[in-house]
């Protein structure tokens, strides 16, 4: 009996476990309660606020309790991954059990493939075309109504596979969406708000930036960083907090901004033929790695949490970090004195950032659609928009958390509304005059990215921090940096190439190149500090 005690206590956790487990304020719905269930990479104080305020907001609107289900299975990157998976278990029991057709690699590989163009005869379909067809005329779903927050990349992705739908937002309200004062612009800095088809619009806004912590500094001797290249500096060693890109796609823009200015100030504002363009562009990656791979030697660590960067800026465990505006400000809120300072500081990456959108959209088969829509309606209304940056307590504000986020719809930016709100200073449709994304110079790159940024930075961080303490130490001797700062293994014409192909499904192909790699850096990182321990 003794030896069974153990597989009944394990018995016992798994059972009783998530309901001791589940946060204090999670409400379990009732029985004559309706649901919504949204998946999100939000924080848990974006949860909270937005669950309770649409609770309430239909309870008062339909006199009907309804329940908020809000999902957080980690970033962009693994929502991704959970939600392909399950759409593609859910469409092959539509084509085997519903169709009562045989499932093969062409049906896999073509159901969510957007690059499948359908013909205006479905007779003459290909069997590629056959797949792609059905998964766009199917209600096939993946348990999820909505999916609520994350960059507008992650969701021009989800709406090429087909796995979004039109929730007629835009369609029901088009005095809302255009170019005119006023109105929420289909594309502002370069980035798009929200989609032409309706399968995803923009509710809240982002930047990128920089967040330090002012004792840290002080302590450093370092003066407030305001651009990405600030944080190149030796006296940073092992004091930046840095993320993977490869595990969050606020991450990979935050290193796509860093290049895009590179890149700009290549052009510096020129004329240039095509030809001349693309060569500045060649030039401006280049310089974007270089400082890429000065950052990542003085980065203390890459964790796969992109909230982890700001908790230990905030905390000192990291002098600085680069990271999305809501991160920082956010944490900056959780310690701001009763006199307004705080520690912890954050600014956009000066002339180093555009604006862009978290979008919301409806999933292709949402159980709970016409909820799922409420929601939406909710979240786009002024009730809505001011739960993201006004102050706890204001007039429709938060209840609890100042969230610091920016809301999308521009009438929310008036004068007379800046003692409302907790960052009255920051207008993004003013700031996005300042800076403009190009979308046809790294767009397209957006994985290779946080690829290269992997293998160059992450998989060889220890090799390349050794290389840079001795570079530093031997005060940058020329041969020695001329190895370490070799970026031609991963150049433009490479990213764009072989890389970018080798990310385009075939998982063995990329492991391969990513250990190819990753050994190049490292052999060219021990080079480099063994050239530089020869001049000390």
């Amino acid at each position: 009996m003794s030896r069974q005690i153990p597989v009944l206590l394990a018995l016992v956790a798994v059972l009783v476990g998530p309901i001791l487990l589940r946060p204090k304020n999670e409400r379990v719905s009732g029985p004559d309660e309706r649901t919504v269930v949204i998946i999100t990479p939000h924080n848990d104080s974006i949860r909270s606020e937005f669950g309770r305020a649409f609770e309430e907001w239909y309870l008062a609107r339909k006199g009907q309790r309804v329940h908020v289900d809000m999902r957080s299975p980690g970033g962009t990157s693994e929502i991704g991954r959970y939600v392909d998976s399950e759409y593609l278990a859910s469409f092959q029991n539509y084509w085997t059990n519903t169709l009562h057709r045989p499932w093969s690699k062409i049906v896999e590989s073509s159901f969510a493939n957007g690059k499948v163009v359908l013909g205006t005869d479905a007779k003459l379909d290909t069997p590629e075309q056959q797949a792609r067809r059905a998964f766009l005329d199917s209600s096939v779903g993946c348990k999820l109504d909505l999916f609520f927050g994350g960059g507008a990349f992650d969701f021009v992705q989800a709406a090429g596979k087909g796995q979004l739908v039109d929730c007629g937002y835009i369609q029901a309200h088009p005095e809302m969406f255009g170019d005119k004062p006023g109105q929420i612009p289909r594309v502002l800095s370069g980035e798009p708000y929200w989609d032409a088809q309706g399968r995803w619009l923009g509710c809240v806004v982002s930047s990128f930036g920089i967040s330090y912590n002012t004792d840290a500094l002080h302590r450093l001797g370092i003066a407030a960083p305001r651009r990405w290249a600030d944080l190149a500096s030796p006296r940073y060693f092992r004091a930046i907090a840095l993320a993977n890109p490869t595990q969050s796609s606020s991450v990979t823009k935050s290193f796509e901004m860093l290049i895009q200015q590179q890149m700009q100030e290549v052009v510096a504002g020129r004329t240039l033929s095509p030809a001349e363009e693309q060569e500045a562009v060649r030039q401006g990656w280049m310089r974007a790695l270089r400082l890429m791979m000065k950052i990542g030697a003085n980065a203390r660590y890459f964790t796969d949490s992109s909230a982890k960067i700001a908790l230990d800026v905030e905390s000192g465990e990291a002098a600085a970090g680069m990271t999305i505006d809501f991160y920082g400000r956010s944490q900056s809120e959780t310690v701001r004195k009763a006199d307004g300072s705080s520690r912890m500081q954050y600014v956009n990456a000066e002339g180093g950032t555009s604006v862009g959108v978290d979008p919301i959209a409806l999933y292709r088969g949402a159980p709970h659609a016409e909820l799922a829509r409420e929601f939406i309606a909710f979240v786009m209304s002024t009730e809505g928009q001011k739960l993201w940056n006004w102050k706890v307590g204001a007039p429709g504000g938060p209840r609890h958390f100042a969230l610091r986020r920016l809301p999308v719809l521009p009438a929310l930016y008036a004068p007379e509304l800046f003692p409302l709100r907790s960052d009255p200073e920051v207008n993004p449709y003013e700031m996005a005059r300042t800076f403009v994304y190009h979308d046809r110079w790294t767009g397209p790159l957006f994985r290779p990215i946080a690829f290269i940024v992997r293998v160059m930075c992450v998989d060889a961080h220890e090799e390349l921090a050794e290389a840079g303490s001795a570079l530093a130490a031997a005060q940058f001797p020329p041969d020695a940096m001329a190895v370490f700062e070799d970026v031609s293994a991963v150049d433009y014409a490479a990213a764009s190439g072989p890389i970018r192909e080798a990310l385009g499904g075939d998982k063995i192909r990329e492991v391969r190149l990513a250990k190819e790699l990753g050994d190049h850096f490292r052999a060219q990182f021990v080079r480099a500090r063994e050239l530089a321990l020869v001049k000390k």
